[in-house]
């Protein structure tokens, strides 16, 4: 009896693998809600492999705010003061602080004004609607 399948290359797996990550996991990772970011985070290596969820999946949701992450490094971008927009409708504005902007919760710290230098949030991915770069 001869298998269902033909026997694809290694190279072509992995092509295959590679083309699934970009164009399932990573969109999914974008527009998931917290909740399920988190479930996911629960199963990362079953799901991506062996590949660290903070340099992946929270890198891909926090990339639904290009003007939050900069392409090829891990984790929030603290390099740029950010106005960010909450769906409620009120902003505040600040320099991410990626130590403290872990699993879907984004931290700023203020600047100007009275609550220069102060910490602001956290934030949840899913109650942050826009992120603009200031300056």
């Amino acid at each position: 009896m001869e298998p269902a399948f033909d026997m694809a290359r290694f190279e072509d797996l992995a092509a295959s693998r590679r083309e699934w990550i970009a164009s399932v996991l990573r969109p999914w990772c974008q527009a998931a809600p917290l909740a399920e970011l988190r479930k996911a985070e629960q199963e990362w290596q079953d799901i991506a492999g062996r590949i660290d969820a903070d340099s992946t999946l929270w890198t891909w949701a926090w990339s639904r705010f290009p003007n939050l992450v900069h392409e090829g490094l891990s984790g929030v971008d603290e390099t740029h003061e950010v106005r960010v927009t909450l769906s409620g409708g009120s902003t505040v504005t600040g320099y991410p602080d990626a130590r403290k902007s872990q699993k879907g919760w984004l931290v700023l710290v203020a600047t100007g004004g009275s609550l220069s230098g102060e910490e602001l949030g956290p934030y949840s991915i899913d109650e942050i609607f826009e992120v603009e770069r200031i300056g």
